[in-house]
Formats: C-alpha cells, sequence, structure tokens
C-alpha cells in the first residue's frame, strides 16, 4: 500500500534503538517468546493497520484466517488478537508500542518527567543509561505526523482497534 514509507522508515528507527537497548542491556531483559501478560488489545493509528493488513495479505491463508477469526471474536477486554500461544503472529508486522513495550521510556505526566518500564526488566541495575531510554513523548509525535501525512492520501479514522484493522476487507 503506497503511504507507507515514512511508517516504514519510523519503524526502521524504532527498531534500531530497540536493537541498541537488547544489544547494550539484554541480559536485564525479560521479555522473551512466551512473555505476553502486557500482550493486550490496543488500538493503533491508521497507518500502522495499514502496514498490519498488508503484511496480513502477505500471510499463507490459513494463517490469515485464523487472525482474522481470533481478531472478529475479539473486544477490547480480550488479549492481543494476534496472541497465538504466547506469540505474535505478526511479529515482524507488530506496532510501535509493542514493539517499545517494557524498555525504558521516557514520560511526562502532570509536568514531571519519569522513566518507566517493565518491572521485570533491569532488575539489580543500579541506573540505566540515557541512551537506552526512549522519548516517548517525541516517539508519539513523529508517529502522529505520519499517521496525519497517512491519512492525507488514505481518508478514515484516525485510529482503529488492533480487531478492526484486522478484519477490514481488503
Amino acid at each position: 500500500m503506497s503511504g507507507l514509507a515514512n511508517y516504514r522508515a519510523l519503524v526502521a528507527r524504532v527498531d534500531e534503538l530497540c536493537d541498541r537497548t537488547f544489544s547494550a542491556l539484554g541480559d536485564h531483559i525479560a521479555c522473551r517468546a512466551g512473555c505476553d501478560a502486557c500482550c493486550r488489545h490496543l488500538s493503533i493509528f491508521a497507518v500502522e493497520a495499514a502496514a498490519l493488513r498488508e503484511a496480513l495479505r502477505e500471510l499463507p491463508p490459513e494463517k490469515a484466517a485464523l487472525i482474522r477469526s481470533k481478531a472478529a471474536h475479539s473486544d477490547e477486554s480480550s488479549p492481543c488478537p494476534l496472541l497465538h500461544d504466547g506469540l505474535c503472529l505478526l511479529y515482524h508486522a507488530r506496532p510501535i508500542i509493542c514493539r517499545t513495550h517494557g524498555l525504558p521510556l521516557l514520560l511526562e505526566r502532570e509536568g514531571e518527567r519519569s522513566v518507566d518500564f517493565c518491572p521485570e526488566n533491569f532488575q539489580g541495575l543500579p541506573s540505566i543509561p540515557g541512551s537506552a531510554v526512549i522519548d516517548l513523548e517525541r516517539l508519539n509525535t513523529m508517529l502522529a505526523t505520519v499517521n496525519a501525512l497517512f491519512l492525507q492520501e488514505h481518508p478514515g479514522p484516525e485510529r482503529l482497534t488492533l480487531a478492526e484493522a484486522l478484519t477490514i476487507p481488503d
């Protein structure tokens, strides 16, 4: 689908940041296959939904049908419809929030800045290097901008649930 180039470039930058953190601190990161407590049914930007739909079209028909069925039978209180036996069925195309979840994120709440991460990660470390921290506000601003550019070419809702994204007919 056209209009995804900016999103793919952003994903590549996010993956570089995440890879650096995993390389430097991987021994202190508990996130692994089967660690899925944080895999909830989220809403995502339209550009992310389009990337997921594109990845879904590239799957073998049986796997795509499984994902569509799981999405059709899920609701917002369900685990992520892409979760199956503790693994993400579209891991290579997962949204940005999934790529960064559990890693150290710089947040701003009520004017206070703090670093948050999965409590299972970074245990025993006295501190986390600043180079491993992702500025969530900056990342969200870039993602919102990429989404706005996408919506100029492909008008529609700004956000969709994962189930909505996965059940839109081709």
